[in-house]
């Protein structure tokens, strides 16, 4: 991974046709020099853009009518130039001059329509690849690579919607495909993008051999053979939020593929003219990717004219500038990791997309999002891996909610086992539908009924009680009725309600208090396994409740009891991670908060304020002979308490990077 681009720029450039001035001022050198002062090594440009007009002289495509110039290949000229790899963009399911042109080349809904009623939504009109426009699309590939010389290709909003045109039926009825089944036509749908897809890798590879491929809108684990790295796109104030980059990275980092953290300088999401983000959310969302073993691509909408956006080109190169001092620390830097939470459907669920997948996609969605926030506030040093990734390397595995009891799992949690691995589960995880029992007698209990209760509450045994308040707890979250076997522990009983939220033709029964102890397990714990009654990750999404988020920290202090890192001074706000070179270790330790504002954006405007944070590293056998802070290699004093080697840094603004150094 060491020659992969770490500090990239993207560009959209989606120009309507009726703009007058496109490339009318584009200065190739002084463009170009903006990206040298940031210290960038890779750009993506648009060779065809949402519009479907080309910026650049194509005898196959639609050259924007106000172009008078073959305008790209001069600016992958001056990059190549400078030494900075360059990547066309094509907007491969989006193409709406060629679709207005060409109305057979379009996907057609189940009405019959081309074109769907809200004109003004970018995806109002979709190309279909099982049209002619599949083989337009291959050949314009073929002619970018040529042509504009460039080193990659981003093809972007390759997911479609079903279509039920001619070419799409003719196809489904070779396969023998139940056209009103949206469950067999989702399916197809999913097979059509995977095969245009690797239409377009060999294709591209036929062209040149080492082209750079990603494509946007697929699912990354279906990549495996067809792209060469991958991007996370996350835009936080733009939709996404920032719950998404923590999952994503943890998760993408596991496919064995560079990784680009895509984040963006628009304000809402992209095409936002004039809406820029504060400096240190637009950090944040840079060093976060650092911290977990990604590296950083900031998006951008370059104006039609050419006219250079100074401000965001001079806070691209202020924030790189400062990242760049720590890329001796970054370069094939490893995450040091010892829990894995498994996602058995992986982000962002496009095969998932039928009907009657789209809500078990969902709320396990929910489920890994919540025990992702749990775990980051806890600060464990965990992995999101699905079946694509092996979970042998794992000390602890934390199954949220609703995992079923696949062939698949069944053969990884026995080797887990087997091996000494200890589990934390909730709810239905690990249960076996068709048997309706758990799979494994480790998990210490025994399944009786999905609970009734509405609301349920718990309150935790003395043994379990540090830190939870002394009163029955609600769960606001559904979950099952278990009995505790024999060599478990009760750690927490499930309490009733007096009576569940219901109306009964009098009343709306919402004043609900906790009646009485059942006595029935809430939580419990045999020493391999801890088991949680209900779903408290996907509780912890939706209700931020603490108490859940101490049940898991009680179970985690039973079951990694020496975990790799500990910070006993961090505030919950604080995101810390452990990186690795063969020498030394990286401790980043992250202080941002986002703060929700007006209707519910999330903006960070400045970073936290912290001081005098213990930072405890477990010593692994390792011996460090010097702490310091990375990149000025300010020396901070060191001691060893029972196995960790510890320091206390005085004081952290925006983040820290606390390097631990062997001989």
């Amino acid at each position: 991974m060491s020659d992969f681009p770490k500090w990239c720029l993207f560009f959209d450039f989606h120009t309507m046709p009726a703009n007058p001035d496109v490339g009318k001022g584009f200065d190739m050198e002084a463009i170009v020099d903006r990206f040298v002062a940031a210290g960038v090594q890779y750009v993506v440009f648009p060779a065809r853009c949402n519009l479907g007009v080309a910026y650049y002289d194509t005898k196959l495509g639609i050259r924007h009518p106000a172009l008078t110039y073959d305008m790209l290949p001069k600016l992958v000229d001056a990059c190549h130039r400078r030494g900075i790899k360059f990547t066309a963009y094509v907007n491969a399911g989006l193409s709406h001059e060629e679709g207005l042109r060409h109305r057979d080349w379009l996907v057609m809904n189940k009405n019959g329509e081309v074109n769907r009623p809200n004109r003004l939504d970018h995806f109002f009109r979709q190309m279909c690849y099982e049209t002619e426009y599949g083989n337009h699309l291959v050949e314009m590939v073929k002619e970018i690579l040529t042509h504009c010389g460039v080193d990659g290709m981003f093809l972007d909003c390759f997911h479609t919607q079903p279509c039920y045109g001619y070419e799409c039926m003719e196809a489904m009825k070779a396969e023998g495909i139940n056209f009103e089944d949206d469950e067999q036509v989702a399916d197809f749908n999913h097979r059509k993008m995977l095969k245009m897809a690797r239409r377009i890798s060999e294709a591209a590879r036929a062209v040149k051999p080492d082209v750079m491929l990603y494509f946007n809108g697929i699912g990354y684990e279906a990549q495996a053979e067809v792209g060469s790295y991958l991007e996370f796109e996350c835009l936080p104030t733009g939709g996404w939020g920032y719950e998404c980059l923590p999952f994503g990275a943890r998760y993408l980092r596991t496919l064995g593929k560079p990784v680009l953290n895509m984040t963006g300088r628009f304000h809402k999401s992209w095409g936002d003219f004039g809406g820029i983000r504060t400096e240190p959310s637009l950090e944040y969302d840079c060093i976060y990717g650092i911290a977990n073993g990604l590296y950083t691509t900031i998006g951008d909408h370059f104006h039609p004219r050419g006219d250079i956006n100074v401000a965001v080109a001079e806070m691209d190169a202020r924030i790189y500038k400062r990242l760049q001092k720590l890329e001796p620390w970054m370069e094939d830097a490893k995450p040091v990791t010892e829990i894995a939470m498994p996602m058995i459907y992986p982000y962002p669920g496009l095969d998932m997309l039928s009907p009657k997948k789209q809500p078990v996609y969902a709320k396990n969605d929910r489920a890994i999002r919540g025990g992702t926030r749990m775990l980051c506030e806890l600060r464990q040093q965990f992995d999101i891996p699905s079946y694509y990734a092996s979970w042998d390397s794992y000390d602890v595995l934390v199954l949220p909610d609703y995992i079923p009891a696949t062939e698949e799992f069944r053969k990884r949690i026995r080797r887990h086992l087997d091996k000494g691995g200890k589990i934390i589960a909730s709810a239905w995880s690990g249960l076996d539908a068709d048997t309706g029992a758990f799979a494994f007698d480790e998990w210490g209990v025994k399944y009786l009924k999905d609970n009734d209760f509405d609301p349920a509450f718990f309150n935790v045994a003395p043994a379990f009680a540090d830190g939870f308040p002394t009163m029955p707890m609600n769960f606001y979250c559904k979950g099952v009725d278990i009995e505790a076997n024999d060599g478990s522990q009760v750690l927490g009983t499930l309490w009733a309600p007096y009576y569940n939220r219901h109306w009964d033709g009098e009343h709306g029964f919402l004043y609900m208090p906790p009646d009485k102890d059942t006595g029935r397990p809430a939580i419990t714990c045999n020493g391999q396994v801890g088991y949680v009654s209900h779903a408290v990750f996907s509780s912890y999404f939706e209700s931020a409740n603490v108490p859940t988020r101490l049940i898991l920290k009680g179970l985690l202090e039973r079951l990694l009891p020496r975990p790799v890192l500990k910070t006993p001074d961090a505030p919950s706000f604080a995101r810390v991670t452990v990186m690795e070179q063969p020498t030394r270790r990286m401790v980043y330790y992250l202080t941002y908060l986002p703060e929700s504002r007006g209707s519910g954006v999330n903006m960070i405007e400045e970073p936290m304020l912290v001081e005098n944070q213990r930072i405890l590293l477990r010593m692994d056998g390792k011996r460090y002979q010097k702490a310091y802070l990375a990149p000025d290699y300010v020396p901070l004093s060191m001691t060893e308490e029972d196995g960790y080697v510890c320091v206390t840094v005085p004081r952290i603004q925006g983040y820290a990077v606390v390097v631990f150094e062997e001989a």
